[in-house]
């Protein structure tokens, strides 16, 4: 197995992550779409970064962009208890 971030990983072959976005062709990630906001945010509440995620940079900004401003209309929480 190689180590520094080739395509094998200590169990075998690993595929690479795609963008879900960029497979359905979305052009805007929309802030009150809750079900989209949801799956970006575990349970502790915090954005998941691009390598959790699976998203490539350009849709990775756009859904953090997206987050913080249903966050701002109490569509999504900040936190969970």
């Amino acid at each position: 197995s190689r180590g520094e971030g080739g395509k094998f990983k200590r169990g075998g072959f690993r595929r690479p992550k795609v963008c879900r976005f960029c497979v359905d062709k979305t052009d805007y990630i929309d802030y009150k779409d809750v079900r989209v906001m949801m799956m970006a945010i575990p349970e502790r509440g915090k954005i998941q970064p691009r390598r959790l995620s699976g998203a490539c940079a350009k849709h990775q900004r756009q859904l953090t962009t997206a987050v913080k401003r249903a966050r701002q209309l109490a569509l999504i929480p900040y936190v969970t208890d």
